[in-house]
């Protein structure tokens, strides 16, 4: 399988069945997000609820695209992307896998709605910051992505919290029926339009979930397979190659025919740079319709196409816009190269995100519908900040950055709750504990993955 020696394949296949279960404990980690509302206004039985989640948690990461993923997977540094020595890939991988799994898991032991998506990153960025240490190397993280992901997952659970307040404060001046506002009577469906709004909201943060949350599984898996199985995953093989040819030849004579008067010492640096890179591929590429890229010519290609990218977002700073677009163009041509997932990637990531849904939701649910408030939830709070919480996860894939499910509709509940009877309405221990998983995920993920990666680079 893939030409592997059998001590490679079997590590491989642990990997991805690694993959598969931190895409599952996000599952049933993050299932309460969506669930919890119609569960506890009485709009969906909760199996009924979780079965229905899972479906279009499947449906969401088949669907989602790869924007997310690739988000991810660039968030490392190009040389440990590129690393020749698959073991030291392995180690990388493996110190992923394990903190995140671990964190994930111990968190919601204790029933904390801590970020799955906070997790995976910090375990990157860890692995990330290892790599540079033990090398020496100032490009230990992709500093850009990282900065642009770590905004997002920054603002949107602070979006959450004031959005779900100021619809809380609509809803009260526009709607004359206040029943929505008061505890659900026990056992007792709600009015058939605030079920089918409840319904509604549930099936959107569903879906919204598995295209954000399971594209990070994809991402993940395909860094396993980059990393262990570069000479077959390191581009798409599937496209054609006289269009890779075409577009980097383009490129070329884009770049070499740009002004340069004008254009400071980096923007010239890095002209030089991608025109050395793209000469190079140019001549990796055969011209004969016969004949495939090489294997070992498949890694170099990737590695072209990664240092491309980054020094192109350089030049495009400074020249017009005309030219900007032309080389957006011929970039977005090559990234496409890169920027891929096989189908059944998607496919097994969607089935262990949709089967974890359906599994041991039970302890956030009870977080979220009982503990951030002190009063119970009602039609209006649910459905409020799940409004919020799809839009805002829909928002973040519709741009390829990843957000926190679990931050954006825990910040709504709470917007919600202080919406109703003020701060005094929150649970001040569980604001905290919540409060206290948000921060210390973060580093905590980084200290485990990076102190894993350091312990795997020196067994193997």
């Amino acid at each position: 399988m893939f030409g592997l020696e059998v001590g490679l394949l079997i590590l491989l296949l642990f990997c991805l069945f690694c993959a598969c279960a931190f895409e599952f404990v996000n599952g049933f980690h993050d299932t309460a997000n969506a669930v919890a509302t119609v569960i506890y206004t009485n709009s969906l039985q909760p199996w009924t609820a979780v079965t229905w989640s899972g479906i279009c948690n499947f449906v969401g990461v088949l669907t989602g695209g790869i924007a997310v993923a690739m988000g991810i997977v660039n968030l490392l540094p190009t040389n440990l992307l590129i690393d020749q020595n698959v073991w030291h890939n392995v180690a990388m991988i493996l110190a992923l896998l394990f903190s995140a799994i671990i964190w994930n898991l111990g968190t919601w032991y204790f029933g904390l709605p801590a970020s799955s998506s906070h997790t995976l990153i910090g375990s990157i960025l860890g692995v990330g910051l290892a790599f540079g240490l033990m090398n020496n190397s100032v490009e230990s993280v992709n500093w850009g992505k990282a900065g642009e992901i770590g905004l997002s997952l920054l603002i949107s659970p602070l979006f959450g919290f004031s959005i779900t307040i100021v619809l809380m404060y609509i809803l009260r001046r526009t709607v004359e029926n206040k029943a929505i506002f008061k505890e659900p009577p026990k056992k007792q469906a709600p009015p058939l339009w605030i079920r089918i709004i409840l319904i509604i909201t549930c099936t959107l943060v569903s879906f919204f979930h598995g295209s954000n949350d399971g594209q990070k599984g994809v991402g993940l898996v395909m860094l396993i397979l980059i990393s262990i199985v570069p000479l077959r995953f390191a581009i798409d093989s599937r496209l054609d190659k006289k269009e890779l040819h075409t577009h980097a030849a383009s490129l070329h004579v884009l770049v070499s025919s740009l002004d340069t008067t004008r254009l400071s010492k980096e923007a010239k640096e890095a002209i030089t740079l991608v025109s050395k890179e793209l000469g190079e591929m140019e001549q990796a590429i055969p011209t004969k319709a016969n004949e495939d890229i090489a294997p070992e010519k498949k890694l170099e290609i990737r590695r072209d196409i990664l240092l491309i990218n980054k020094q192109t977002s350089i030049i495009k700073k400074e020249v017009g816009q005309e030219d900007t677009k032309a080389i957006e163009k011929d970039m977005e041509r090559l990234n496409a190269f890169t920027n891929y997932a096989p189908t059944w990637v998607t496919v097994m990531i969607s089935i262990s995100l949709g089967l974890g849904t359906m599994i041991g939701w039970k302890r956030i649910v009870r977080t979220i519908g009982e503990k951030i408030g002190k009063s119970h939830l009602t039609y209006a709070q649910g459905a409020s900040s799940e409004l919020v919480a799809a839009s805002t996860i829909g928002l973040a894939t519709g741009l390829g950055l990843p957000v926190s499910t679990t931050h954006v509709l825990s910040s709504g509940i709470a917007g919600s709750m202080v919406a109703s009877n003020g701060i005094k309405n929150l649970q001040p221990k569980t604001i905290r504990n919540i409060a206290m998983a948000w921060i210390l995920t973060l580093p905590v993920s980084i200290f485990l993955s990076a102190t894993l990666y350091v312990i795997f680079r020196w067994i193997l």
